[in-house]
C-alpha cells in the first residue's frame, strides 16, 4: 500500500472554486497557497487523463507537497442487473486506480453498488467478490492503490460502515472511506463525540491501529429526509446540523491520519474551516 501520512492533511474534494483555471494543475497549486495539504481528483463524469497529463498532475502535486487520492465515476455499479453493466463498472474503477497510480495518488473511492430491494447479505457477497477480483487484477499489475468503498446516503446504497469495515477485513487492497456526512444522513443519528469515536474504534477493531493512521474521510454539511442524503450543503448552513466540531475533536483524540477531503459546496472554504477547527483544539 501507499506511504502513510503520520498526520491529518486537510483539502477539497476537486479543483477549489477560487482557481484562477478549471484544470487539476492549476487546483493542486491553488489547495497549495490556501495553506490546504491534499485534494481529491474528480473523475465522477468519466475517468479522462492520460499518461501525460497525470505526470504534470503528479509533478504539480510533488512540487507543491499536496497529497492526491481519486474519486471514481458515478456510473459504478457492481450489483447491476445487466451484466454488461458490471463490467463497465469493473473497468471504471480499475482505470481510475491505474490513472490514480499515475498521479501519485494514494486511494481510489467510488460508490459501489445500488441495493435494488436484494437482502444485503447477497449484495454484500456481490461486491465482496467483484473487489476481490478487481483487487487481485491491480495487484498483479503492481498497482498498490487503496480501493476505497465510501459509506453512502441513502440506504437504496450498498455502503453501511459495517459493510465497508467487513469487507475491509477480508480483501486486501481495500479499506473504507468513511463519509461522516452520509452516515449521519443515512441514520439520522451519528452526530456526537461519542458516536464519532465509536465509529473509528470499530474500524480499529476490526483492522488494526494501523487502520487509523491510513483513513479517508469525506466531510461536509448536509440536508437529509427520511430516505437519507438530500445534497450536500455548507457546514455552517443553517439547513445542516452536522457537528464537525465534535468530528475534529474525535479526529484529534482518537489520533488519526490520513486524508480529510471536504465535499462541501463551497469546498476550500470549508476544507480550511475543518483544518482550523482541528488545529485549534488542545
Amino acid at each position: 500500500m501507499p506511504t502513510m501520512i503520520r498526520n491529518l492533511l486537510f483539502g477539497p474534494g476537486g479543483i477549489p472554486v477560487s482557481s484562477p483555471q478549471d484544470t487539476t494543475t492549476s487546483g493542486i497549486a491553488r489547495v497549495a497557497e490556501l495553506g490546504l495539504s491534499c485534494m481529491e481528483v474528480e473523475f465522477v463524469q468519466g475517468v479522462r487523463m492520460g499518461p501525460v497529463s497525470a505526470e504534470e498532475v503528479r509533478m504539480a502535486a510533488a512540487t507543491n507537497e499536496i497529497a492526491l487520492s481519486a474519486h471514481g465515476p458515478y456510473y459504478i455499479n457492481l450489483n447491476a442487473r445487466e451484466p454488461e453493466k458490471v463490467e463497465a463498472s469493473r473497468q471504471r474503477i480499475l482505470q481510475t486506480a491505474r490513472v490514480t497510480r499515475w498521479f501519485g495518488g494514494r486511494s481510489a473511492v467510488f460508490h459501489a453498488a445500488f441495493m435494488f430491494n436484494d437482502p444485503p447479505e447477497k449484495v454484500f457477497r456481490t461486491v465482496k467478490c467483484e473487489l476481490k477480483d478487481l483487487a487481485a487484477v491491480l495487484k498483479s499489475e503492481g498497482n498498490d492503490v487503496v480501493l476505497r468503498p465510501e459509506v453512502t446516503g441513502k440506504p437504496s446504497q450498498f455502503g453501511t460502515v459495517e459493510e465497508l469495515v467487513e469487507l475491509a477485513a477480508e480483501i486486501e487492497g481495500v479499506l473504507p472511506c468513511i463519509d461522516f456526512a452520509h452516515w449521519h444522513a443515512r441514520t439520522g443519528k451519528f452526530n456526537t463525540y461519542k458516536e464519532f469515536v465509536a465509529v473509528l474504534r470499530q474500524v480499529e477493531r476490526a483492522l488494526g491501529k494501523e487502520a487509523l493512521d491510513n483513513m479517508h474521510f469525506h466531510v461536509s454539511g448536509i440536508e437529509y429526509g427520511r430516505h437519507g442524503e438530500i445534497r450536500h450543503l455548507n457546514l455552517q448552513d443553517p439547513k445542516s446540523d452536522l457537528n464537525y466540531v465534535e468530528l475534529m475533536r474525535a479526529f484529534k483524540e482518537v489520533g488519526v491520519n490520513g486524508l480529510v477531503v471536504c465535499e462541501s459546496p463551497n469546498l476550500e472554504d470549508d476544507a480550511a474551516l475543518l483544518q482550523r477547527t482541528y488545529e485549534s483544539l488542545k
